[in-house]
Protein backbone atom coordinates (compact mmCIF):
# COMPACT_ATOMS: atom_id res chain seq x y z
CA UNK A 1 0.00 0.00 0.00
CA UNK A 2 1.08 3.71 -0.64
CA UNK A 3 0.07 7.25 -0.08
CA UNK A 4 -3.18 7.81 2.36
CA UNK A 5 -4.04 4.24 1.98
CA UNK A 6 -1.08 3.02 4.88
CA UNK A 7 -1.66 6.76 6.40
CA UNK A 8 -5.28 7.13 7.76
CA UNK A 9 -5.05 10.44 7.74
CA UNK A 10 -2.54 10.87 9.99
CA UNK A 11 0.77 11.85 7.80
CA UNK A 12 -0.78 15.33 7.31
CA UNK A 13 -3.16 16.53 9.94
CA UNK A 14 -2.31 16.57 14.08
CA UNK A 15 -4.72 15.38 16.09
CA UNK A 16 -7.51 16.49 17.39
CA UNK A 17 -6.60 17.48 21.18
CA UNK A 18 -3.44 18.67 19.45
CA UNK A 19 -5.85 21.17 17.21
CA UNK A 20 -7.79 22.40 20.33
CA UNK A 21 -5.05 23.35 22.14
CA UNK A 22 -4.15 25.94 18.92
CA UNK A 23 -7.42 26.89 19.10
CA UNK A 24 -7.12 27.83 22.91
CA UNK A 25 -3.59 29.50 21.79
CA UNK A 26 -5.42 31.46 19.57
CA UNK A 27 -7.82 32.29 21.83
CA UNK A 28 -5.78 32.82 24.61
CA UNK A 29 -3.72 35.71 22.54
CA UNK A 30 -7.17 37.50 21.70
CA UNK A 31 -10.95 36.29 21.71
CA UNK A 32 -11.66 35.79 17.74
CA UNK A 33 -14.83 34.46 15.65
CA UNK A 34 -14.29 31.14 14.02
CA UNK A 35 -12.83 32.21 10.19
CA UNK A 36 -10.28 34.50 11.91
CA UNK A 37 -9.09 30.78 14.09
CA UNK A 38 -8.87 28.62 11.09
CA UNK A 39 -7.20 31.62 9.69
CA UNK A 40 -4.72 31.22 12.37
CA UNK A 41 -4.39 27.84 12.37
CA UNK A 42 -3.22 27.83 8.53
CA UNK A 43 -0.70 30.46 9.41
CA UNK A 44 0.47 28.50 12.75
CA UNK A 45 0.69 25.04 11.24
CA UNK A 46 2.50 26.58 7.95
CA UNK A 47 -1.16 25.39 5.83
CA UNK A 48 0.03 21.83 6.46
CA UNK A 49 -3.16 22.14 8.31
CA UNK A 50 -6.12 23.44 6.25
CA UNK A 51 -8.88 23.20 8.55
CA UNK A 52 -12.82 22.20 7.68
CA UNK A 53 -14.86 24.78 8.58
CA UNK A 54 -17.54 21.95 10.07
CA UNK A 55 -14.47 20.33 12.18
CA UNK A 56 -13.51 23.84 13.61
CA UNK A 57 -16.95 24.93 14.88
CA UNK A 58 -17.89 21.47 16.21
CA UNK A 59 -14.51 21.92 18.33
CA UNK A 60 -15.63 25.04 18.89
CA UNK A 61 -19.61 23.97 20.24
CA UNK A 62 -18.21 20.99 22.42
CA UNK A 63 -15.40 22.85 24.05
CA UNK A 64 -18.67 25.97 24.49
CA UNK A 65 -20.67 23.24 26.06
CA UNK A 66 -17.89 22.00 28.32
CA UNK A 67 -16.77 25.87 29.75
CA UNK A 68 -13.67 25.32 27.97
CA UNK A 69 -14.91 28.56 25.84
CA UNK A 70 -17.45 31.30 25.88
CA UNK A 71 -19.07 33.13 23.17
CA UNK A 72 -21.02 35.93 22.04
CA UNK A 73 -22.68 37.83 18.92
CA UNK A 74 -20.51 40.48 18.41
CA UNK A 75 -22.58 43.37 15.75
CA UNK A 76 -20.85 44.64 12.85
CA UNK A 77 -21.64 47.99 11.16
CA UNK A 78 -21.58 46.62 7.72
CA UNK A 79 -22.24 42.62 7.11
CA UNK A 80 -23.18 39.83 9.21
CA UNK A 81 -22.94 39.78 12.63
CA UNK A 82 -20.09 37.39 14.33
CA UNK A 83 -19.88 34.93 17.16
CA UNK A 84 -16.92 35.87 18.88
CA UNK A 85 -14.98 33.22 21.03
CA UNK A 86 -12.92 33.49 23.98
CA UNK A 87 -11.08 31.40 26.83
CA UNK A 88 -13.35 31.11 30.05
CA UNK A 89 -11.30 30.88 33.12
CA UNK A 90 -11.74 26.88 32.84
CA UNK A 91 -10.11 27.13 29.41
CA UNK A 92 -7.01 28.93 30.66
CA UNK A 93 -6.64 25.63 33.40
CA UNK A 94 -7.45 23.17 30.10
CA UNK A 95 -4.89 25.18 27.88
CA UNK A 96 -2.57 25.49 31.05
CA UNK A 97 -2.67 21.86 31.90
CA UNK A 98 -2.49 20.67 27.92
CA UNK A 99 0.20 22.24 27.64
CA UNK A 100 2.49 20.77 30.72
CA UNK A 101 1.48 17.32 28.88
CA UNK A 102 2.92 18.93 25.88
CA UNK A 103 6.43 19.50 27.61
CA UNK A 104 6.21 16.07 29.44
CA UNK A 105 5.57 14.28 26.21
CA UNK A 106 8.39 16.37 24.32
CA UNK A 107 10.66 13.53 25.70
CA UNK A 108 9.17 10.83 23.79
CA UNK A 109 8.23 13.16 20.69
CA UNK A 110 11.75 13.65 20.38
CA UNK A 111 12.84 10.16 20.64
CA UNK A 112 10.13 9.32 17.70
CA UNK A 113 11.99 11.99 16.07
CA UNK A 114 15.28 10.80 16.27
CA UNK A 115 13.46 7.35 15.41
CA UNK A 116 12.12 8.53 12.17
CA UNK A 117 15.82 10.46 11.06
CA UNK A 118 17.47 7.35 11.60
CA UNK A 119 14.65 4.91 9.00
CA UNK A 120 12.45 6.86 7.23
CA UNK A 121 14.06 10.50 6.91
CA UNK A 122 14.57 9.97 3.24
CA UNK A 123 11.19 8.36 2.66
CA UNK A 124 7.73 9.95 2.63
CA UNK A 125 4.47 8.48 3.70
CA UNK A 126 3.67 5.22 2.59
CA UNK A 127 7.08 4.26 1.41
CA UNK A 128 7.84 0.85 2.20
CA UNK A 129 11.41 -0.74 3.26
Amino acid sequence: MRGHEVCHGLCHYPGRGLIQLLILRILYEKPSHGYQIMEELERITLKEYVPESGAVYTMLRRMEEKGIVASEWKKKESGSDRRVYRLTETGVKFLREGLEMVKRRRQLIDSLVQFYDKYFAEKTCGDEK
